[in-house]
């Protein structure tokens, strides 16, 4: 037995030594740089490739076998170009040799690779420089070993990475993307498991939109044999960007883990913490499929932020504002759902400054996609938001007028419904809004448009179109039942009408701002007010007083308070070029009639009327006048005028037409005497 052993010790000794003398002579004269010239012949074969060996290979034996590369290129693929496809400055790849001979375990030593240089593009018929060596691999009959031939198990002491640089060029779209000084260190890696530290940087460069920057990123790796499992544990990824804004914009990422099911194909996330530009997102990432289109979804939260100096950030000016607290608080919440050209989000609950705003919206990737959005707000003051006093009164003394916003409604592509419960603009309330938008093509319409205004109701349908070198603007609107005095107020600032209005506008403009478009106006109006009084003018007074004057009578004690009452006043017309021609203006009283006609110069805003007032013989509603002036007043047809600024028109009998009529009928009779007289003879 002894003797046995002796003989088998004898024998393994003898192999080693062999062995040891085989390898020993194949390292002392086997050249690999031999192998050259057939690695380059087989790569142009089997891939159709020019292959480049252009730097020594070394090789190693004990205790690693281990292969050294210097300088490799591979070629494009025809169609691409002289430009490498792929180049490496260096590359080695060591396994120890002992545990791979005895027990067929792989311990390989640190990968290395220097100097990596791989461009892949998308030529103008869209063809990729890659897709020939996919179809050449995926021809390859690679038989996969069976798991229970394998004793042993493997090791990697790690992989690292250095100046590394990967560009993607999509000539159709214009499109590149670049990665530069790219450093990549991966730990230890078992197939007993554990934990895989990796770092690493890179520079990158996206054109054409300008961005560039440096990300660094810190993680660990736990990978599964058994299940396929990849698990990162806690992440970080941290950098700076460039093209945003006007200064550098630090980027932050952090999330506690992300675990992938390579079998499943499928990815959960552990809560995201994002920062860029100041402005912090956090999101909770529902477990998804990454079998077809990715499509997450996440609860995300956008903490509050200042607006103002964010705009300032990005290289915009704040507009000023009359309030210097308005813009100086966004804060989001939603669910959002990833798709393939666009996010959508629900739940959505926005608070800006005061105002609480929710829905849903679907922001497109694509500039040229189509923005959808559901929108509920409860209040919005919007004199908040506009110009100071001081710099709406300047502009109000020459500075150029409010134009069209062309550049913003020409790209948009929208639609949106909107409704919120309360809105104030100048003094204008307005209560129960509800509008849908659409924009598409240069045209953007509002309609319908809807509001509560003042015990009664707004409709109405605004159009824009931008298409054109010159806007035009189309305006179809009505009121109906509205409180004269509110609206009055909060318009004019004039507390000198009650009652109710209706009415109906039919406009249409054109001009780059708004001063043009009121220039230009046309169209039809149409209105009535009633049931109402015009307070601080009693007409029934002035007209006796002024009969009075023309007498020289006293005049008549006035009534206080001074005021007059209507029951209906009516007016149409046509508008030419900012201009409203009336004729046939109509009010009635309960004392007189009033019909005229005249204009209003919509963009000077002023009015001028030539009206007749006819005193009805209604002694009820005469009272406290004579019965001279009765019969005065009834016989005669009282012409009036209407004049001044639209705001404060002054309201006066026109007695040069009364005199010159009255004058006229004398004229009149004394001829009609004189006539009868001649006839008698």
């Amino acid at each position: 037995m002894r003797r046995s052993s002796q003989i088998l010790l004898w024998l393994i000794a003898g192999v080693i030594v062999v062995f040891a003398i085989a390898v020993a002579a194949f390292a002392l004269f086997f050249d690999p740089n031999d192998f050259r010239e057939r690695a380059e012949k087989a790569v142009l074969e089997n891939y159709g490739r020019e292959l480049a060996i252009d730097g020594d290979i070394d090789l190693q034996f004990i205790p690693w076998l281990a292969v050294e590369v210097g300088e490799v290129r591979l070629g494009n693929a025809p169609g691409f170009g002289d430009e490498p496809f792929a180049a490496i400055e260096r590359a080695k790849l060591s396994v120890k040799f002992w545990p791979l001979l005895l027990s067929r375990e792989v311990q390989v030593g640190a990968a290395e690779l220097d100097g990596l240089d791989l461009a892949l593009e998308v030529n103008g018929r869209g063809q990729q420089n890659w897709a020939d060596l996919i179809e050449a691999s995926d021809g390859e009959q690679v038989a996969s070993p069976d798991r229970s031939d394998r004793d042993g198990g493997f090791e990697i002491s790690g992989v690292d990475v250095r100046n590394a640089a990967i560009s993607y060029v999509h000539r159709p779209k214009g499109d590149s993307y670049s990665l530069s000084d790219v450093n990549l260190i991966i730990g230890r890696v078992s197939s007993a498991g554990g934990t895989v530290p990796a770092s690493g940087s890179l520079r990158f460069d996206v054109q054409p939109t300008g961005y560039s920057g440096v990300v660094e990123l810190d993680t660990d790796v736990t990978f599964a044999r058994d299940n396929g499992a990849v698990t990162f544990g806690k992440s970080r990824l941290e950098g700076t960007v460039e093209g945003i804004a006007e200064a550098p914009t630090t980027l932050r990422f952090a999330t506690d883990g992300i675990a992938v099911d390579t079998v499943e194909k499928t990815t959960s996330v552990q809560p995201v913490e994002i920062s860029i530009l100041d402005v912090d997102i956090s999101a909770e990432v529902e477990p998804f499929s990454y079998a077809d289109s990715i499509q997450p979804k996440a609860t995300i939260r956008i903490d509050a932020f200042s607006p103002r100096e964010l705009m300032a950030k990005l290289g915009a000016t704040p507009p000023p504002t009359a309030d210097p607290k308005a813009l100086s608080s966004v804060a989001l919440s939603a669910k959002a759902t990833m798709r393939e050209s666009s996010v959508a989000l629900t739940g959505m609950r926005v608070e800006f400054d005061d105002t609480t705003i929710t829905g849903a919206m679907t922001v497109p990737f694509e500039s040229s996609g189509r923005f959808f959005a559901t929108l509920e707000g409860d209040a919005i003051d919007l004199n908040r938001y506009m110009a100071p006093p001081d710099e709406a009164a300047a502009g109000a003394g020459g500075e150029a007028p409010m134009e069209i916003p062309t550049e913003l409604i020409k790209p948009l592509n929208a639609r949106g419904e909107f409704s919120i419960a309360s809105v104030r603009i100048a003094d204008l309330e307005l209560e129960n809004v509800a509008a849908t938008i659409n924009a598409s093509n240069g045209r953007l319409r509002i309609h319908p448009v809807s509001a509560d205004l003042y015990g009664g109701k707004y409709s109405g349908d605004v159009s824009i179109n931008a298409s054109g070198s010159v806007p035009a603007l189309a305006l179809n609107e009505s009121v109906a039942g509205v409180d004269l005095a509110k609206l009055a107020s909060a318009m004019f600032e004039q507390d000198n009408i009650t009652g109710s209005i209706e009415g109906n506008f039919k406009l249409n403009g054109r001009g780059k701002d708004m001063n043009a478009i009121r220039d230009s106006l046309g169209g039809s109006m149409s209105f009535e007010l009633k049931d109402g009084y015009y307070e601080g003018t009693d007409v029934w007074y002035e007209l006796r007083r002024a009969r009075a004057m023309f007498k020289k009578e006293t005049p008549p004690e006035p009534t206080l308070p001074a005021r007059t009452k209507f029951s209906s006043v009516t007016a149409s017309g046509v508008v030419a070029d900012g201009v409203l021609r009336n004729d046939d203006f109509v009010a009635e009283m309960p004392f007189m009639q009033i019909t005229g006609a005249g204009k209003v110069n919509i963009a000077a805003g002023t009015v001028d009327y030539g009206l007749k007032a006819r005193v009805l013989e209604k002694p009820e509603a005469l009272e406290a006048a004579t019965a001279e002036e009765i019969d005065d007043f009834t016989k005669t047809v009282i012409p009036l005028k209407i004049t001044g600024p639209l705001t404060s028109p002054k309201v006066a009998p026109d007695i040069e037409a009364l005199l010159r009529e009255r004058v006229e009928e004398e004229v009149k009779e004394k001829l009609e005497d004189k006539l009868k007289d001649l006839f008698k003879r």
